[in-house]
């Protein structure tokens, strides 16, 4: 089974309140350097709060953390070409909400802000809500683990076994840890720990991607239980977690031949947060493990 899956952002980083504005558009323009000046992420996300839009664009791939940290702190994506992403990539973004944007944007970019009218605020405000309401409701990283597990069909899971290849950062794996242990704790064992993703476990920002933005530094270490670590193997093979899944299957497959022998195939979850893929579905699927794929540009089976 091939799903498609998407970016979030944990529930802790989207605004209680909309801030005050100072300007039409963000200064931070996607690949121009020069505009890279946030060293902490308050500072980041300050410039996305007083702005009324910010220009995100197409990276590698269509989905961006950017697009979703510009919503959390209150403004209005800008995204030129948004109507060119492939229908199967960034299925759960409010893509058609993103349009309307658009629209507005280019109705609204050359006036300053004293010349907005109170029909051209009464617009903003209102799609902006939209856009916040929405990605509480279906963006955030809590959410994502249960669409993961909803997809899969699996039900009265307490158990899960979460592999890593690395521990290196990989938006898509991380994120994905971090809605898992949202909803299950210390129950959902990530192995091996991320520390990066966890408080008070000091990493200079500047040696992660994105200065650590966003995902790192977020989860309370009582939410790892490293005996756990220590008892890895009997536990496959005792069966003591109920399902498993990889968080790259491209980046590393630890234990997969003894996970074989003791899940069943459909009990075994793969995720792939690539931007290009030469993997070849086909051979994971014909296997019946059940596939998430970030930048999925072809039909997929439900």
């Amino acid at each position: 089974m091939l799903n498609p899956i998407s970016f979030s952002i944990p529930r802790e980083k989207i605004i209680k309140y909309i801030p005050l504005k100072t300007k039409i558009l963000s200064d931070l323009i996607p690949g121009k350097l020069e505009t890279y000046i946030y060293n902490t992420e308050k500072e980041y996300y300050d410039e996305y709060k007083k702005s009324f839009f910010a220009l995100t664009t197409k990276k590698a791939g269509w989905d961006c953390m950017r697009h979703y940290e510009i919503i959390a702190n209150g403004c209005i994506p800008y995204f030129p070409d948004i109507e060119n992403c492939p229908q199967y990539t960034m299925v759960h973004f409010p893509k058609s909400s993103i349009i309307q944007g658009n629209i507005l944007y280019q109705k609204l970019k050359d006036k300053s802000i004293d010349n907005l009218t109170k029909n051209d605020l009464d617009e903003y405000y209102s799609l902006l809500l939209k856009l916040l309401n929405y990605l509480k409701k279906y963006l955030t990283t809590d959410r994502m683990a249960k669409y993961i597990l909803e997809k899969s069909e699996f039900k009265n899971i307490s158990k899960i076994l979460f592999l890593s290849g690395n521990i290196l950062p990989d938006y898509l794996r991380c994120l994905t840890i971090h809605g898992f242990k949202r909803v299950f704790g210390s129950k959902f064992h990530d192995f091996p720990k991320v520390p990066h993703l966890y408080e008070n476990n000091y990493i200079n920002p500047n040696e992660l991607y994105g200065k650590g933005f966003t995902y790192s530094n977020l989860l309370d270490p009582i939410l790892h239980d490293d005996s756990l670590d220590k008892t890895i193997e009997n536990d496959i093979k005792n069966k003591y977690y109920d399902i498993v899944i990889y968080g790259s299957y491209h980046r590393g497959m630890p234990f997969y031949d003894l996970i074989c022998e003791f899940y069943k195939p459909e009990e075994i979850i793969l995720i792939c947060g690539e931007d290009h893929h030469l993997c070849g579905y086909n051979s994971w699927l014909n296997k019946k493990h059940k596939m998430f794929v970030r930048e999925l540009d072809v039909k997929f089976c439900v």
